[in-house]
């Protein structure tokens, strides 16, 4: 959890712009958002706990953009895959 909030109060800008552009673009979001996409993973990745969290659940993380790519029309059908992100980074 502490993870996670410390990505979002360095990020936030990025994490906000990102799922705006998600949320607006549900068939061609992998296109439309892939330099915000990289602008929010540049600022993750300098922060040392981010890194930790990227290296501990580098497998839920992969499977989530995975099902991102296999569900493109519906995002909603990744919410396990989310879930199972969230979990790994609350135990790091």
């Amino acid at each position: 959890q502490a993870a996670l909030e410390i990505t979002a109060r360095y990020c936030r800008n990025e994490m906000e712009q990102y799922g705006r552009c998600v949320a607006a673009s549900p068939a061609s979001w992998q296109r439309d958002c892939h330099r915000l996409r990289l602008s929010m993973s540049r600022c993750a990745s300098t922060h040392p706990i981010v890194q930790q969290i990227r290296q501990d659940c580098a497998e839920p993380f992969a499977a989530f953009e995975q099902c991102l790519k296999e569900n493109q029309a519906s995002v909603m059908n990744c919410s396990d895959h989310v879930n199972a992100f969230l979990l790994c980074a609350d135990q790091v």
